[in-house]
């Protein structure tokens, strides 16, 4: 069976919205309802991937208080395996607060909490044996991981043939790319955002950022781009495309949602038109309703979504 595991940050994400405009000074504002479900990089591709009909387990820190249990329901529910997260004493369970203003983006209330306590050691070999394709979600705000564990960590992946995913959120204070230099070469699908790749390799161009990716020795490369899409690159390839319209309520969670499309493709064997375009409506099926998991498609919406619309892919030489 294939197998997938899903590293990094656990997050209870707390939903206020949507609402007309936040409340003034002093001002009471009633919402009809504020659901409280599992968030972060690792839940959130966990939960899509178990949606697309794979196998998949968890790993990551949680405290010992009731948030963990919400997030462990929140797995459980969509059979995610979550055998190899950790409970720590040291720090409470991560939580943030996601608030939604029509018309606007939203804002994010944010405990950092266990995710601190999250290193490379918690990731175990035995346990990476038996999969397919390893996920880290959040690389660059887990400050346990350690580049050199990681790298070791990646180059075992390649070793026992265990495709290599990494997703990255970078704080705005990042500045270069010497840190990933090593990293790279070892990944096999790097997804960072427009404004992730800006930061780090100090190019405003998704061309160049591309490009200056390639040249530290990075394989494959994809890079979304919000409402303008999305680009990847492998070899001296590009491919680039839009995004399907859709009847947005909450944009959270699809970014992770692409990743989990990213994801289910190589695996399926697509060549990258298709991976694209599969990501692309997993990922615009994730704005279809509250919450960063709720509106994604199943692997059969998702095959009828990609079936019935047009999706142009543009390519071209790096």
């Amino acid at each position: 069976m294939v197998k997938i595991g899903c590293a990094g940050v656990l997050v209870e994400d707390t939903f206020c919205g949507p609402m007309k405009e936040l409340p003034r000074e002093g001002q009471l504002l009633a919402i009809e309802a504020m659901p409280v479900k599992a968030g972060g990089c690792a839940a959130n591709v966990a939960i899509d991937l178990a949606k697309q009909g794979l196998a998949v387990d968890v790993v990551g820190c949680l405290g010992r208080d009731p948030s963990a249990d919400v997030i462990l329901a929140c797995l459980g529910e969509h059979n995610v395996g979550c055998a190899q997260v950790v409970r720590v004493d040291r720090h409470p369970t991560s939580k943030t607060t996601i608030l939604l203003v029509a018309g606007e983006d939203r804002r994010y209330i944010h405990v950092f909490g266990a995710n601190r306590a999250f290193t490379i050691r918690h990731i175990k070999r035995d346990w990476l044996k038996s999969l397919n394709v390893f996920y880290l979600g959040g690389l660059c705000a887990l400050p346990g991981i350690e580049m050199a564990e990681l790298q070791e960590l990646l180059e075992f992946c390649r070793r026992q043939k265990i495709t290599t995913v990494v997703d990255v959120v970078v704080p705005q204070s990042w500045t270069g790319i010497e840190a990933l230099k090593p990293l790279l070469p070892h990944i096999d699908y790097f997804l960072p955002n427009n404004d992730e790749a800006r930061l780090i390799t100090g190019r405003t161009d998704t061309l160049d950022q591309l490009r200056a990716f390639r040249t530290a020795g990075a394989n494959t490369v994809v890079i979304t781009q919000g409402k303008a899409g999305a680009i990847a690159t492998k070899g001296g390839e590009y491919w680039q495309c839009g995004v399907f319209p859709i009847t947005s309520v909450d944009p959270s969670g699809s970014g992770d949602a692409f990743s989990a499309g990213i994801i289910t493709g190589i695996l399926r064997g697509l060549d990258m038109p298709q991976i694209l375009r599969y990501a692309s409506a997993l990922g615009a099926s994730a704005t279809r309703a509250i919450g960063t998991t709720d509106g994604v498609f199943t692997a059969v919406e998702a095959e009828a979504f990609v079936a019935s619309r047009l999706l142009p892919v543009a390519s071209g030489a790096l």
